[in-house]
């Protein structure tokens, strides 16, 4: 193999594909800097699209195997619900604001990121290499951001407009009323248990089996 051809099969990822997502992350950061604030940046989905930038320029497997974890779960089932939704079949919800015409289309637009996302982490899953250390990683963050908005981040109230309170759920699943139907300190902790049982253990055996190992330790 020449020196040339080691280095194309080095660089697992096209220069296309890192400079398309650099340039929408470019836009978006502070787009939602400037209208939400940077508590939005602790959202998950947030989080990953953070990481991912970093993971498709060091082409990390263990970074975008994180984000795999993290987020495929959920983000399918926002692609799911916003599907519905355009034909007028309400599911969870999750995708509403999507369609409301008092928020901004730009905002709007940007969100659907969503929707994009989790096809994006399988594809730099399945050209890197999914790592199992992904699913450990990623649930010590996480824990680590549930703690963070829990006890420093707003709870949920009817005008916060588009400051970010309630953040990753940890009052609940309203942005507007705390649930009731437990002690809050007994709801994240049900939170910290629940999230990788449902969403992240099965999406890690799901990617462990069907994806090819990962091309580096890191």
């Amino acid at each position: 193999m020449t020196m040339q051809s080691s280095a194309a099969a080095a660089n697992r990822l096209p220069s296309g594909v890192k400079l398309a997502y650099t340039s929408f992350m470019a836009v978006l950061i502070p787009v939602y800097w400037a209208n939400y604030g940077p508590t939005n940046f602790l959202y998950f989905c947030d989080v990953a699209l953070l990481i991912t930038l970093v993971a498709v320029w060091i082409e990390s497997p263990l970074l975008a195997s994180m984000c795999a974890v993290g987020v495929l779960g959920s983000q399918t089932l926002w692609v799911i619900d916003f599907g519905l939704n355009i034909f007028g079949i309400k599911f969870t919800g999750l995708t509403d604001y999507m369609f409301m015409a008092d928020h901004s289309l730009f905002l709007r637009s940007l969100s659907l990121f969503h929707g994009w996302l989790p096809f994006f982490l399988v594809y730099l899953v399945w050209r890197l290499g999914y790592h199992q250390r992904g699913l450990p990683a990623w649930t010590v963050l996480a824990w680590a951001l549930i703690l963070v908005c829990f006890f420093l981040m707003p709870p949920p109230r009817p005008d916060a407009g588009l400051e970010p309170v309630n953040i990753d759920y940890v009052y609940g699943f309203s942005d507007t009323e705390a649930q009731h139907w437990m002690p809050a300190g007994l709801w994240v902790v049900g939170l910290m248990a629940l999230m990788p049982l449902i969403l992240f253990i099965p999406t890690h055996l799901l990617l462990r089996r069907f994806m090819p190992k990962p091309v580096r330790a890191w």
